[in-house]
């Protein structure tokens, strides 16, 4: 990594003043060992083997069935070439198959990179082809196969293994998605590019006897996790092994009340998101619970889950949470199960914890973090007052810091603003191929967040502004650089500026003003027919307003201030 010269924090661990009052039970001192992230694993299977593992739609896997499927997995993947620091790509909804070739590419030897299922083709070739992706794994559902056999039609990608959704569900279940959904299936065999498709089952068809590589925790990169950064250009945040195994274990270290072997997760976040990744999956392992698998956050069907299955822990978005006090039939549900839900990606309203704990006397609880901290960074504790608008504490073995916005060598005096900039052990190696944005991403060993806070004489960091330009929608990152890269290719634009604007539900959600070229015409339908193959459906702009001026600032670059001012007004003028 290269870094900025600057001073290490030089301050003593006793003169952090979030040790003033850190919860009772936690230990901040305490130092984690550097292991293989497929340790969690294994030493689950060694002591929960007969366990659930993971139930999906109905059908349960124990511990050790896993571990079966995990080293076969390996064995087959090394069969078809992977090796130390091969890149597999995994483009899938959660499913036990996510959980087994995760763990199997990191028992090979290989580095797992996570593929958003709804990405556009064009977003899919940019990362396949700057992380050197060699071989994805995906569903046999029409909707992920097709997009894969795109990829190797161009020869963008080289191989894929594709795996049965149909086997995965029980029998029953099974049966019926074939003669009912079936048209939602692909048909590998008869592709055209079959002969670079192996079947899931075929790669699992042997013994489960590997080489196992010597990995070094420290260094050797387990996860490439793209993010778009400060800027909104995707980079691969290169996490390695010790990095996410120890923010999992960081983690686990701040649930105190939970008990080893005895808990249950639902796992309604999407696993290709860092904050799943480990908040929901590595943190079930490593606990040993049993993870209840939902494909995609449905709210009647999260609801009638949580009644049926009960689950212990549910870690989600603010927008879950909002949605399950607002389902019209909450009452009939039994939520009691909840021990413990931790809400991330986006702030979280005050008044939705409060009627949220109220309502189902479970603790929520709302962390921060990034992909490049693998992702999480602080919490706030589960027991004692909550601050109102705090992102907690940081997590054992983690130090905040924070930076003057012109000087970040420097750090703010107590109870100022400052750029929130972060040193633990989860935070990432660098970036893939980047050595220039890792050095401007970091100063000294610290890491830069683009967020600004001030922190109190307790510890509590309140984030107060952005350096970077992001909307948070649904806990998504969306960067309006983006979709105003892709709004510019349509020939009728002559400027463009996106912004984000509140959303009772989302949050934030994109909203591009434009204006036309002279004499060019173009319509809000015409604009999102373009943009549809060009950004997920998350990025696209819930209002576009067209305009025949765009405010700019004095030395002519477009500014969003005043558009964000004029939002801002029209929004309070709605609530009078």
């Amino acid at each position: 990594m290269t870094a900025q010269a600057a001073p290490s924090d030089a301050r003593q661990p006793s003169t952090y003043q979030w040790l003033n009052r850190y919860p009772e039970g936690v230990d901040w001192h305490q130092r984690f060992a550097p292991v293989p992230l497929h340790q969690l694993l294994d030493e689950a299977v060694a002591r929960y083997a007969a366990r659930p593992c993971t139930n999906f739609l109905g059908k349960v896997l124990s511990y050790g069935e896993i571990a079966r499927q995990v080293e076969r997995a390996a064995a087959g993947l090394q069969r078809l070439g992977v090796k130390k620091g091969s890149k597999v790509g995994l483009l899938m909804p959660n499913c036990p198959t996510f959980i087994v070739y995760y763990f199997a590419t990191l028992k090979a030897g290989g580095t797992v990179v996570n593929y958003n299922p709804l990405y556009t083709l064009e977003e899919l070739t940019f990362q396949v082809k700057d992380s050197e992706t060699e071989l994805m794994v995906t569903l046999d559902l029409k909707l992920l196969f097709d997009k894969v056999e795109g990829l190797m039609r161009t020869g963008t990608l080289k191989r894929a293994i594709v795996a049965s959704f149909p086997a995965l569900l029980p029998g029953a279940k099974s049966v019926l998605f074939k003669l009912f959904k079936g048209k939602d299936l692909a048909h590998p065999t008869k592709s055209a590019v079959s002969g670079n498709v192996t079947a899931d089952a075929e790669v699992r068809n042997n013994d489960g006897r590997y080489d196992t590589p010597a990995i070094d925790a420290s260094a050797d990169v387990a996860v490439l996790q793209y993010t778009g950064g400060t800027t909104g250009t995707p980079k691969g945040a290169m996490l390695t092994h010790a990095n996410v195994a120890i923010n999992c274990r960081q983690g686990a270290a701040w649930a105190t009340h939970l008990v080893q072997g005895n808990e249950r997760v639902l796992a309604v976040l999407p696993f290709f998101h860092v904050f799943a990744m480990t908040a929901v999956m590595n943190f079930a392992l490593a606990y040993g619970a049993e993870i209840v698998l939902m494909p995609r956050f449905v709210l009647d069907d999260a609801m009638k889950l949580i009644d049926k299955t009960k689950p212990s822990v549910m870690p989600g978005v603010p927008t879950m949470f909002i949605a399950m006090l607002n389902h019209p039939k909450l009452a009939s549900f039994d939520l009691s199960s909840l021990k413990f839900c931790l809400s991330g990606g986006a702030p979280l309203p005050v008044d939705v914890k409060q009627k949220f704990e109220r309502l189902t006397g479970c603790k929520l609880v709302e962390g921060y973090g990034l992909s490049e901290a693998s992702p999480s960074v602080t919490c706030n504790p589960l027991e004692g007052p909550v601050k109102e608008g705090s992102i907690g504490q940081p997590l054992p073995a983690t130090v905040v810091s924070l930076r003057d916005l012109a000087d970040p060598t420097r750090e703010v005096p107590r109870g100022e603003k400052g750029e929130i900039c972060v040193k633990g052990p989860q935070v990432m190696k660098g970036y893939w191929k980047k050595p220039e944005e890792t050095a401007n991403q970091f100063i000294g060993d610290f890491l830069r967040t683009g967020d600004v806070g001030v922190m109190d004489e307790d510890g509590f960091i309140f984030i107060v502004d952005r350096i970077k330009d992001l909307i948070i929608c649904s806990g998504y990152n969306v960067y309006p650089r983006r979709i105003e890269e892709a709004i510019y290719e349509h020939p009728a634009v002559e400027e463009v500026t996106v912004i984000g604007i509140n959303d009772g539900y989302r949050g934030e959600v994109p909203k591009a003003f434009i204006k036309l070229k002279a004499k060019a015409v173009a319509s809000e339908a015409d604009i999102r027919k373009h943009l549809e193959a060009k950004i997920s459906k998350i990025e696209m702009p819930a209002e576009i307003e067209f305009r025949d001026a765009l405010p700019k600032t004095m030395i002519g670059k477009l500014s969003k201030k005043e558009l964000k001012a004029e939002e801002e007004q029209r929004r309070k003028a709605k609530v009078k």
